[in-house]
């Protein structure tokens, strides 16, 4: 099968991983996978674009002057018709759309099924709010919508996407990257806390994330645990909120905001163990890269999270912005060195058996198939289909 992925990127965070993934398995599988990233005016991301000609993927740039460009729909005709496309998977609310409206201009009995991977809605703010009420009504055009979490597909329904298009499919992740992550070197230790803790911290810095509520552990934390360093990796609008929060609990000299970062499994080869403090979640695929690095979470239970971080198994779940439940488990596994390695062990043979790129891949090329044989091809909502 040849498919085409569209996305408008902000960096390489999961729905990015995800494609890279994909694409990567596909091709090795026989299909084609060819990828398109709009170069925003605004903030022309290109590090999915350049990854995937690295290693190997066809990738090509889709110009975008404005969030509303008339030339791109034209665009992705052209790219979907020179790469041979015989489907289109959209990811985010932006390729969504451009997507719809290009097989929507396509004309009579040409246009190409469409799918779309949902991995949540942040909103952030009034404006990203309504783009993703947006997105929501046009993915009830699509043929096939997957959802990578109960909340994700109760949003859906909720918008009218009809109950049969919807798909569950679990993130997956190339594990060999991360492999005997326990070997490689630790470049994040200082000299002068190479008998201390790292606690890593991984995702875009943003109010739905939590990092205020992992920084507010971390100073509950500081008496009992002196020498512990942690790392926050990502950036994000809520960056300065941060740094701000870091300056008003002291806990400057243990916390380093690293930004983003293109050698993550060396990052989670620094760590001991990881956090997520997420208020709103789909999968993470950071869980998942830090599960493959053999390290343990404690995590908030939101989202899919619960499918991955398994309570006493693999990790630790808290209920969600709870920073003493969030500290609590901090503590737990700082102090517990054997518990650590336990869950670590656990948690690289779980990602191993569910969680591995080419379980992903199986599961879409169905949702694919799924697409092909029983979705419309006009463009047209379900219920307007004769």
């Amino acid at each position: 099968m040849r498919v085409l992925h569209l996305i408008s990127s902000g960096g390489m965070y999961g729905a990015e991983a995800v494609i890279l993934n994909l694409s990567r398995t596909l091709n090795q599988q026989g299909h084609a996978s060819f990828i398109g990233v709009f170069s925003n005016s605004s903030n022309p991301n290109l590090q999915l674009h350049q990854l995937a000609l690295a290693e190997g993927i066809e990738s090509h740039q889709i110009p975008c002057r404005s969030q509303i460009d008339r030339s791109v729909p034209a665009a992705i005709r052209s790219l979907a018709a020179s790469a041979q496309a015989e489907l289109i998977h959209a990811h985010g609310y932006k390729a969504d759309v451009y997507a719809w409206l290009a097989m929507r201009g396509a004309g009579a009995g040409r246009g190409l099924p469409l799918v779309s991977t949902c991995h949540t809605w942040y909103d952030d703010n009034a404006l990203v709010w309504l783009y993703g009420a947006i997105d929501r009504q046009v993915l009830r055009r699509y043929q096939a919508v997957v959802a990578v979490s109960d909340g994700v597909r109760a949003r859906l329904l909720a918008a009218g996407v009809p109950a049969s298009h919807i798909h569950f499919i679990r993130n997956g992740i190339d594990l060999r990257p991360f492999s005997r992550a326990e070997t490689r070197p630790r470049p994040l230790r200082d000299a002068t806390d190479a008998d201390g803790l790292v606690v890593g911290w991984v995702g875009r810095l943003t109010r739905d994330k939590g990092p205020d509520l992992f920084l507010r552990a971390v100073a509950q934390l500081r008496s009992r645990f002196p020498s512990t360093r942690y790392v926050m990796v990502g950036e994000g609008p809520y960056r300065p909120e941060c740094e701000r929060l870091i300056a008003e609990l002291a806990v400057g000299d243990l916390v380093r905001l690293l930004g983003q970062r293109s050698d993550m499994p060396a990052i989670f080869a620094s760590c001991d163990l990881m956090v997520s403090s997420s208020r709103l979640e789909g999968l993470p695929m950071a869980i998942l890269e830090g599960m493959a690095a053999s390290l343990p979470w404690v995590a908030a239970s939101v989202g899919a999270i619960p499918l991955a971080v398994r309570d006493g198994e693999n990790g630790i779940l808290v209920p969600a912005e709870n920073v003493e439940a969030l500290a609590t488990g901090m503590a737990r596994l700082l102090q517990e060195p054997a518990e650590r390695a336990r869950m670590g062990a656990a948690a690289r043979s779980l990602a191993e058996r569910e969680f591995s790129a080419e379980r992903m891949t199986a599961d879409t090329l169905k949702v694919y198939q799924w697409a092909r044989v029983n979705g419309p091809r006009e463009g047209r909502p379900p219920e307007e289909q004769p």
